[in-house]
């Protein structure tokens, strides 16, 4: 007969909740029924907000369940709990303190501000919240956005931070048959209201963190990094130093690059590296993937901490880099960037 488990959820604050899992149970509705403050959003292994590594005991994925996690996540022990069943009592724990997950995502409305094509397939869209909405997040978090028009729902990372608010910028990459892509180019107006909530995940900069920065970013995935490098720029006490590494298939899909360095110049702790995977060379920009941008001179150590935001084979491959150079493999958070069906 199949009996409960105890499982134990530990934050990285040094608070545990001790949960009972029914059998059949995945671990997030029982964390859920237990009221920890655990991070979630999808609930269908697709968003990753609910990785967690397991420490101790035995816990697997349903049979049958797709996620995101890459391959080299589950062989470091990681699982997304709203797919993990716990086979005996087992410990897990979060990337996150226990206050990050203690509020829940708010539903709003915001006001276009703003629809600006930056690149050849990105557009800036600028929105506002409206009046009697507000919304508390950390830099790196992201929101969802509903297609005016359809019941269509889009992820998108906030290029901005809670001191920008009520003003939300995001980085939108278009994308041919596009549901927000076509409302993006064909039909997007100022004043328009579109409905949002969040915040979500726990991609998001860790407080408090002294050894030096690594952030490497493909495409929008430049728009989390951007909100990080605004919160430890404007943050008390000594800078780290910050390497953020950008690139873009070609020159043309290039975007941001005033506002990069212009960060470079409020905050000389920050090297930025601008890449493009194919295309002529031109000044201050390299031909290559961002990844290989970063090397061993960069003198990066076990305790570096690395911030990871692309497509699925860049994070792979930034993460075996990383770790090649000397980075802990729990030094290292990411978020991936996939194409909406």
């Amino acid at each position: 007969m199949l009996t409960p488990t105890k499982t134990t959820i530990a934050f990285s604050d040094g608070i545990e909740h001790e949960l009972t899992v029914e059998p059949g149970q995945s671990v997030l509705d029982a964390a859920l029924a237990a009221q920890a403050p655990v991070l979630f959003q999808c609930g269908t292994g697709s968003c990753g907000s609910c990785l967690a590594h397991l420490d101790e005991g035995e816990a697997e994925h349903r049979a049958g369940s797709s996620s995101s996690l890459l391959p080299s996540e589950r062989e470091q022990g990681y699982r997304l709990l709203c797919l993990t069943e716990a086979r005996g009592a087992c410990k897990f724990s979060v990337g996150y303190d226990s206050a990050a997950g203690a509020g829940r995502p708010i539903e709003g409305k915001c006001f276009v501000n703003a629809v600006e094509r930056i690149a050849t397939d990105v557009v800036r869209l600028e929105l506002e919240l409206a009046e009697g909405c507000w919304m508390d997040f950390r830099p790196g978090q992201f929101i969802q956005v509903k297609v005016p028009g359809t019941d269509a729902v889009r992820s998108y990372s906030m290029a901005t931070t809670v001191a920008d608010l009520p003003k939300i910028e995001l980085l939108i990459r278009i994308l041919p048959g596009g549901v927000m892509s076509d409302w993006l180019v064909n039909r997007a107006a100022v004043d328009d209201v579109v409905e949002v909530s969040g915040p979500y995940g726990q991609f998001f900069l860790k407080d408090k963190v002294r050894a030096p920065h690594v952030m490497i970013a493909g495409g929008t995935g430049l728009a989390p990094m951007l909100a990080m490098i605004d919160a430890l720029r404007v943050a008390p006490g000594r800078k780290p130093k910050v390497l953020l590494s950008f690139g873009c298939q070609t020159p043309d899909g290039l975007f941001s690059l005033e506002p990069i360095e212009l960060r470079q110049h409020w905050m000389p702790t920050l090297d930025a590296r601008i890449s493009v995977d194919r295309g002529e060379p031109a000044d201050g920009i390299r031909v290559g993937n961002p990844v290989a941008a970063i090397t061993a001179e960069d003198g990066l150590t076990t305790d570096s901490v690395a911030y990871l935001c692309g497509p699925p084979a860049m994070i792979e491959a930034a993460r075996k880099h990383l770790e090649h150079l000397g980075l802990a493999p729990e030094n290292i958070f990411a978020e991936q960037f996939v194409a909406s069906n």
